[in-house]
Order: structure tokens, then sequence, then C-alpha cells
């Protein structure tokens, strides 16, 4: 089966960057990450998802945090230099970043925002993140991530709680 490269695959081939292409199974009632753990036959803890955020003083910003996990927006908040910060409305995910609910990666959006890691990935010696599409996941090593995606590692999720999406 043929894979086309996307976005994030162009950029990272670009920036000579090893990283590995993995499709997967979608599931349009379960765009969940652990959904998607499920279909790798990955530890959740190792899939990571990509929020997009709005602080009250800084705008924009994305968290990448394990699949399973929640993000903890009074942590988000202070690491991005607000006071407070909420979820972006789905609605708004498209027009600002170019990915869709599910097909969101920190690497090639319409435009860079500033990107926190969660430090649990570097636990890892690769972790999977969107590759810009639903179906198709990156699989490359955390450093390589943080140094494409220009992100700072940090502490974004609630301790122990587990997200239900």
């Amino acid at each position: 089966m043929k894979i086309n490269k996307t976005n994030v695959a162009r950029l990272l081939d670009k920036a000579k960057v090893a990283y590995q292409l993995v499709p997967y199974e979608v599931d349009e009632n379960d765009l969940s990450a652990t959904h998607v753990a499920d279909q790798l036959g990955e530890n959740v803890a190792q899939v990571f998802k990509t929020l997009v955020l709005h602080g009250d003083k800084s705008g924009y910003f994305v968290c990448v945090i394990p699949g399973a996990d929640e993000v903890d927006l009074k942590k988000a908040a202070k690491v991005s230099g607000n006071k407070s910060c909420e979820m972006i409305p789905v609605k708004e995910l498209l027009p600002l970043t170019g990915y869709i609910r599910g097909g969101c990666s920190p690497i090639g959006m319409k435009k860079h925002f500033p990107t926190y890691i969660h430090h649990t990935a570097g636990q890892f010696d690769h972790i999977y993140v969107s590759a810009g599409q639903r179906g198709l996941q990156i699989r490359i090593t955390p450093g390589d991530l943080i140094r494409e995606a220009r992100a700072e590692v940090a502490e974004l999720t609630h301790e122990g709680v587990k997200s239900k999406y």
C-alpha cells in the first residue's frame, strides 16, 4: 500500500529528520488517541495528541500531551505566560491551523504557535504524533519532534487524570 506523503512528512524530509509514516484504521466515531494506540498496537503513553489553546495574554498556543491524558489548563496557562486559557472551539481548528480534529500535527501548521510538549515524551525512544491527516501517524524521536516543532518541554497534564477523548 502506497502512503501519500503529507506536508508534515515533506517538512521532515526537508529538515533531514528520520521518521516513519504509520497508517491506522480511522473510526469516525472514535477519534481518540486511545483508539489510535490500539490500532498501532502501541502504549497510549507514546501516542501524543496535539491540542490548540487560546490564552488571555499570548493568544494561541499548542500543547502536545500523552493521548490518554487531559491537559491541565492552569499548568498550560502558567507555562505559556497566561493567567488563563481554554481549548479553542473545533470549528476554529481548520481555519487556524490547516488541520482537522483527529489529524492535527504540531508540525506544519499554517502559522507557528508557541508549542509545549509534555515532559514524559523524553522517556521514550520514539513517540507518535499525527502526520497531519486522520489515519496516519508519524513515528519520531522526541528530540527531533521538539526541535522541529520548536517546542519547550513542560508539565501539562493533571497527574493521574485520564482524558475521556
